[in-house]
């Protein structure tokens, strides 16, 4: 049975559900920041992505272990995760290989996911993946929050009034998923141009999430250009990151961080020729992490 796990430091909060080990609040003075789930546009709040990153071509691959068969993000999402460590200001969860799991994917891990309140105004998420078998082990994770916008305290402000703002001016070409959740440089494009913001429309999700690689500084903020507002998001792990909202009027933008992601329709299906796929070998710990700043 799951249950939800609040922790707090006097200023800032946030709540975690042993389900996904998925956080469902992050508040700030009683303010949420962390989008609320609205089933109009999507119902989850901030999954947690194991052992893939996106799709496979057609939910399969082959490994050097037999057959993958894998959803959209993998199953760590899905599962119940055992808590293991708690305290005022942070929690760590724990999920192991299963039968069930290993039928899906014939790997041995461990893998524990720890929120810590890092500061007044920060959460940091960190992934620890070790590998408790005696093969190389080959996996993507990732993370998936979203975020209100408008941010809590800003009145009359409006999505068109937010923007993505890096550290410095850059460019980055970013794929586009084709058929099946699949990547494709086929028809890329510019999804930053010389420059040190990105503005946000609901047009740019058009055709769903837009993927940065190696932002500048690893960092990014969600701000608004009104209030300044919004969230920042330090991700220096994590060589991705996913911008999605869902399609409409949807009031909230996921930042995403992943080490990998869906598969290229350009690869083959050999689950360790993906690219930037992690293989992490016997008894080895591959840890990761991401910290959310409250603005």
């Amino acid at each position: 049975m799951s249950r939800v796990v609040t922790i707090a430091n006097g200023t800032a909060s946030a709540s975690i559900d042993s389900l996904g080990a998925q956080l469902m609040s992050l508040a700030l003075a009683g303010s949420e920041y962390l989008w609320q789930g609205d089933p109009r546009w999507w119902a989850k709040r901030a999954p947690i992505l194991f052992p893939i990153v996106g799709s496979l071509r057609g939910g399969c691959a082959v490994s050097t272990q037999g057959e993958i068969s894998l959803g959209r993000h993998g199953f760590a999402r899905d599962l119940v995760h055992e808590v293991v460590a708690q305290d005022e200001s942070s929690v760590t969860f724990e999920i192991r290989d299963t039968p069930q799991t290993r039928e899906k994917f014939p790997y041995a891990f461990r893998l524990n996911m720890t929120y810590a309140l890092t500061g007044e105004t920060s959460l940091t998420q960190t992934f620890r993946v070790e590998n408790t078998g005696d093969v190389t082990l080959p996996f993507s994770v990732g993370g998936h929050p979203a975020f209100n916008v408008p941010a809590p305290g800003t009145a009359n402000e409006r999505f068109a009034d937010y923007e993505i703002a890096f550290t410095e001016p850059w460019t980055c070409e970013a794929p586009k998923i084709a058929e099946g959740g699949l990547l494709t440089y086929d028809t890329a494009a510019l999804a930053v141009d010389h420059s040190d913001a990105m503005p946000l429309t609901h047009e740019l999700f058009a055709d769903d999430a837009v993927m940065l690689t190696d932002v500048p500084g690893g960092t990014l903020t969600l701000r608004s250009r009104v209030s300044g507002h919004g969230v920042r998001i330090d991700f220096a792990d994590f060589k991705y990151i996913g911008i999605w909202s869902a399609l409409g009027d949807a009031p909230f933008v996921a930042l995403e961080p992943w080490t990998g992601h869906a598969t290229l329709t350009s690869e083959d299906d050999v689950f360790e020729h993906k690219r930037d796929i992690t293989l992490l070998e016997p008894g080895a710990v591959d840890e990761r992490s991401f910290t959310v700043s409250l603005l």
